[in-house]
Order: C-alpha cells, then structure tokens, then sequence
C-alpha cells in the first residue's frame, strides 16, 4: 500500500520517512542539527515547491518533525513559548494542505523529553479537516489512506532505530528517513537514506 510521506511519533521519539513515487532522487541531509530532505546530486532540475525543506528542527522544549515547510514555523512557535498543540494547530492551519495536484495533507508532529511535563503531540492539516492529538503510544498519520493519527506496532531504542524502522516499514516506495529521540533532555538524530546511505 502507498501511503505517501508519514510519520510515527512516540512519547519521548519521532520519525518522518519520505515515501514518493513522482521524485525519489532525495536524500536527509544534517545541517547543523537541522535535518533537511533535499535533492540528491543527480535529481533532476526541478521547480517543485514541495521536495526540499527541512524535516526534523529544534524549536523551545521540542523537536519537529513533518513533510513540509510547515515545520520552520512550529519551532518558532515553540521558540516563543507556544505549548506544542497550539504551535501546531497554528501552523498546519496558517500553512493549510498543499495545493498541488493531490491536495497533500501537511503531517507534523512535535517530540517532548520524557522528562518534561507536557506530552507529544501529532497532526495534519487535510483538505476537509485539522487534527491535533497528544500521544501517549506510538502513533501514525501518513498524508495518503492513513490520514487521521491511528497507533501502530512501533519500536524506537534510540534515533537510529527510529529511522531504520520506519524506513523498512511494509508501506511501498521508500526513499529515505529521519529519526530522533528526546531522553532526559538530550536530543539524538539519525538519517536513514537507503540503498546510498553512506555513499
């Protein structure tokens, strides 16, 4: 089954894989902290709004994760003090779906350490509807069939573990994955990219 990008997140951990079947020539990329999907050196040229943004991001008391460029402005959210449901009901609701030719749901989610006092919470942003959930097990939302958070059989030991998970998850057409875990304070990140991962 397509689903599309997605991404799971836990109570203390996150993961986002870019699944496509239009432009699989992406790659995650670490900018500083900053987990990036971006084209890899042989993609084609494109003028598409849509594949390069940043995935995973540090914002306040939380990390990020998402498909889009919805996920710069929910950390600034945090980064203000925003408690992490209203940065994201704010910003998938600001940014609203994508307007290409799938009308793709936006999906984000945002990591708190399991030492802090408030939960995880996950989202999307469809053409008929906002949803915003905390999570207290792991859970899904994908922007295709599984577009409303559902929890699913998942696993994370750390970020490398969360990106290799979801990465080889049953869904068809992976192209490359983000992990990170938020335990006692500590934020650690990891990037799956495939067959070239490390190439």
């Amino acid at each position: 089954m397509y689903v599309g990008r997605f991404i799971v997140v836990g109570p203390d951990f996150g993961a986002y894989r870019v699944s496509s079947r239009s432009f699989p020539n992406r790659r995650i990329v670490d900018r500083d902290g900053t987990l990036t999907v971006a084209p890899t050196p042989d993609a084609p040229e494109s003028d598409n709004p849509y594949i390069s943004y940043n995935c995973v991001r540090e914002g306040g008391d939380g990390v990020v994760v998402g498909n889009g460029s919805h996920v710069d402005p929910v950390a600034e959210k945090l980064d203000a003090g925003y408690p992490a449901r209203d940065a994201l009901a704010e910003s998938l609701l600001a940014l609203d779906y994508e307007k290409d030719d799938y009308d793709t749901p936006r999906i984000a989610g945002v990591v708190a350490s399991d030492d802090a006092d408030e939960a995880s919470y996950i989202g999307i942003v469809r053409r008929d509807a906002l949803l915003v959930r905390a999570v207290s097990e792991p859970t899904l939302v994908a922007t295709y069939e599984e577009d409303a958070p559902a929890s699913v059989e998942f696993e994370a030991d750390d970020a490398e573990s969360a990106a290799t998970g979801v990465y080889e998850m049953e869904y068809e057409h992976a192209v490359c994955a983000a992990g990170v875990t938020y335990r006692g304070g500590e934020v650690e990140l990891a990037v799956e990219n495939g067959p070239e991962d490390g190439a």
